[in-house]
């Protein structure tokens, strides 16, 4: 006779375990503890077999009888239901110990040999910063295609294209490796060529904000290694962030320092019009100390090999290489980076960084304008952003 839900409630524990029956080798299992539990004994190969469904009443008996159906079709096909669910359950177990974060620490640990070690660091902190919260948690094989979709629109929508762009690019290495190490099936990422907008024109690689103060660490640890007035370059650089060619090529006359300005004349700069740089402290400093150095020369920044030429254009780029940021950041990359940093950390709109940048156009009258437009703010501007980067390395050194 078929249970009643009535049994399966009114079913009293006993000094022995007991069996009570439904039909079809489903079964209610009473212990002695007074716990209820669904069973379903059937013949596999001309064996009897048990197998556990569930807790009564977690398992109603409507519930309990559909998975004993659900059983013996799988019975009926040929299949033992208790090795399927066996493997079901060492299936989750790997999904668990698996997850993204997981195989991307692997995949991170096994790339990082050949990688500098800049590099590797840069790779986990993009990693940290938008995957690892998004889909880190999940189980590898069950983050689905839209999943990694929304997380790169997400990233695209803030208008960091290129860190959109890198992550699809590290998402689909480590599900390559991941395929190689039979944990996943297939690569989801494979199938998203055009899921991201063609980027604006980049042509200058450059760090963000968030790697600026390893930037400066890393700037730090290579001073011993890098020629001090290719130290003292890149820094003024930072500072002044104004185009590599302003900076190489520029004469002691360009300069006063007892006003910390410096006025780049019209025929050296881009838009053709007079550049008044204002300097912060620390550019001053610096100037100083190349004063003392080259002072006697007609260049700020003479070459080595023949001191009456300026320093070479690839110097920035060839030390930025030694510090291991080739192919991430380059010397006109600093401009991008301040004008992003000046905006974002400092709070200054728009008009004052682009304005520092020299980006206007205009005719005779504008240009005239243009050399002091903002300047106070700018002078404001240029102290407020020397100290910023300042506050970056004393904090990196406490910490």
């Amino acid at each position: 006779m078929a249970l009643t839900d009535f049994q399966c409630k009114s079913a009293k524990p006993t000094n022995k375990t007991q069996k009570i029956f439904d039909g079809g080798g489903l079964y209610l299992e009473v212990t002695p503890a007074g716990g209820k539990y669904w069973k379903l004994k059937y013949r596999y190969l001309g064996k009897e077999k048990k197998l556990s469904i569930g807790p009564y009443p977690a398992y109603t008996l409507a519930e309990a009888r559909l998975k004993r159906e659900e059983y013996k079709k799988i019975i009926l096909e040929g299949a033992d239901p208790c090795q399927i669910k066996q493997e079901e359950k060492r299936q989750r177990l790997f999904d668990a110990e698996n997850t993204l974060k997981s195989i991307a620490e692997e995949w991170h640990k096994h790339n990082s040999e050949k990688w500098s070690k800049n590099h590797a660091r840069t790779v986990e902190r993009r990693l940290e910063q938008d995957i690892y919260p998004a889909l880190g948690k999940k189980p590898i094989t069950e983050i689905k295609a839209p999943d990694i979709i929304h997380m790169v629109k997400k990233i695209e929508g803030r208008g960091a294209y290129e860190m959109a762009r890198r992550s699809l690019q590290y998402l689909r290495q480590i599900y390559d490796y991941a395929y190689c190490h039979a944990i996943v099936d297939h690569n989801p990422v494979n199938h998203m060529k055009g899921v991201l907008k063609t980027s604006p024109p980049k042509h200058y690689a450059s760090i963000t904000i968030e790697e600026l103060p390893v930037f400066l660490r890393d700037f730090k640890k290579n001073e011993a290694r890098l020629f001090p007035q290719t130290m003292l370059a890149m820094e003024l650089m930072m500072l002044t962030f104004v185009r590599t060619s302003e900076l190489i090529k520029a004469t002691w006359e360009e300069f006063d320092l007892e006003n910390a300005v410096w006025l780049i004349p019209a025929k050296r700069m881009k838009m053709k019009k007079d550049h008044v740089v204002p300097l912060s402290t620390r550019s001053v400093e610096i100037l100083r100390d190349l004063h003392r150095m080259n002072g006697h020369r007609r260049y700020v920044f003479p070459s080595k090999t023949n001191p009456r030429n300026p320093m070479s254009n690839n110097t920035i780029l060839a030390a930025l290489r030694r510090m291991g940021y080739s192919g991430i950041m380059t010397g006109h990359g600093f401009r991008s980076l301040a004008m992003t940093a000046i905006m974002e950390k400092l709070g200054y709109q728009f008009e004052i960084p682009d304005a520092q940048l020299a980006h206007s156009k205009g005719g005779s009258v504008r240009s005239a304008y243009d050399r002091t437009r903002y300047l106070d703010q700018r002078k404001q501007m240029m102290q407020d952003w020397a100290d910023y980067i300042e506050s970056l390395s004393v904090s990196d050194t406490k910490t």
